[in-house]
């Protein structure tokens, strides 16, 4: 099971609906050999180098964490139960009170659609956060299942890079 990496004061914590079966067997986030998250992150100027899933546990040293909205691992998040999503979307703004990250990744409008009960949700910052304080901020999954051309998950994934409060210590390879 992926677990999750948090501490209080993270710059950026990104929530995916759950694990994949790969995440879940491994242990480590964005696991599954089609998803991009790893590459999107890098070509973003989110890392400074090109991170492996195993490595997952390394980043919160750069200000950046990892939770799902639901913790069983499934082939497709359409497989979770409405109780899951429920209890998951109670579990998340807890946990998003508790940390304080200064701002969220959905990774999938999905995911915020579902954590929210809402089907208004645009790409980018929310006007409203859930939690007051946190930035929401809506990206498309990285999933090999998301059609989307890697250069528009690209393009999505910059507006997070400035959310970093240690930008230019990303480049250097610190955190901080």
């Amino acid at each position: 099971m992926a677990r999750d990496l948090l501490r209080p004061g993270l710059d950026l914590l990104f929530c995916g609906y759950n694990p994949s079966l790969t995440s879940g067997h491994t242990g480590h986030h964005y696991a599954h050999p089609g998803n991009r998250f790893w590459r999107v992150l890098r070509a973003a100027g989110i890392t400074d180098r090109l991170y492996e899933p195993h490595e997952d546990v390394k980043l919160p040293d750069l200000g950046i964490g990892f939770t799902n909205l639901c913790r069983r691992p499934t082939r497709r998040a359409d497989e979770l139960t409405r109780e899951e999503i429920r209890a998951g979307a109670t579990a998340l703004r807890h946990t998003l009170e508790r940390y304080r990250p200064g701002a969220v990744a959905y990774t999938g409008i999905g995911v915020y659609r579902w954590f929210r009960a809402t089907s208004k949700v645009a790409w980018g910052v929310q006007p409203t956060p859930a939690v007051p304080g946190v930035t929401d901020v809506v990206v498309p999954s990285p999933s090999g299942l998301n059609r989307m051309r890697f250069e528009e998950l690209v393009d999505h994934y910059r507006a997070l890079a400035p959310l970093l409060k240690c930008e230019a210590g990303l480049a250097g390879g610190a955190g901080g």
